[in-house]
């Protein structure tokens, strides 16, 4: 794992660290997934958050959120969520499941944005598609990304390997990602470091902290 000597030249990516994944009243509950697993991600993001605002490395977050008509839904998560009970737009104790603006989209209180750090909702399960990420990583100059949230096997993955196809260098923080099957967020990671590396690298927070404070 290394990262880039300019620190402008790098940002850090927290994806859907948000209720409707991590809180029991939200969509991922619904859907029968144990939240307890995906929270296990939570402690790991707030150290890369602290080390990386300390550092001053730009932090985005995404949320999963689809617009309230339903238009920007891709089809065939329209179509999985339907079968596991818990389709998008359905009405929850937090609101419409998965929509822009309701209670279950916003980010977790513990990994809250601060001033300045950019958030960014996406209708799908990449971070690039549908959404200006790409626009606003190349105008800040942006060359490195570092990835933590949920979930490994999905929403993360997708993102990783876009942000590759588009010229990025990626590192994928092990202990700030969480799934709800752990057999998956570890193929997941060993998927990342095959033929040398061809998805990055996967490192640990303390790793990249200690790199971002120049230890």
């Amino acid at each position: 794992m290394s990262l880039a000597p300019d620190r402008r030249s790098i940002a850090l990516l927290v994806i859907d660290m948000q209720r409707d994944f991590l809180d029991p009243r939200g969509y991922a509950a619904r859907a029968g997934l144990d939240i307890s697993l995906l929270r296990e991600a939570i402690p790991g993001v707030a150290r890369m958050l602290r080390a990386a605002r300390d550092a001053g490395v730009l932090v985005i977050h995404t949320r999963e959120a689809n617009a309230p008509d339903l238009s920007d839904v891709p089809p065939a998560f329209a179509d999985a969520t339907a079968r596991t009970g818990a389709s998008v737009g359905a009405a929850g104790p937090l609101g419409r499941l998965l929509i822009r603006g309701e209670p279950g989209s916003g980010i977790i209180d513990e990994l809250a944005p601060i001033a300045g750090e950019i958030v960014i909702d996406k209708p799908g399960f990449s971070a690039f598609e549908g959404t200006a990420l790409g626009a606003m990583l190349l105008a800040r100059g942006i060359r490195q990304l570092i990835l933590c949230g949920i979930t490994t096997e999905v929403c993360v993955s997708s993102t990783l390997r876009t942000a590759i196809d588009r010229g990025f260098r990626c590192v994928t923080l092990r202990d700030a990602c969480a799934s709800a099957y752990p057999d998956l967020h570890d193929a997941a990671l060993r998927m990342v470091e095959v033929e040398g590396g061809v998805f990055g690298s996967v490192a640990t927070v303390d790793q990249v902290a200690a790199t971002l404070a120049g230890r």
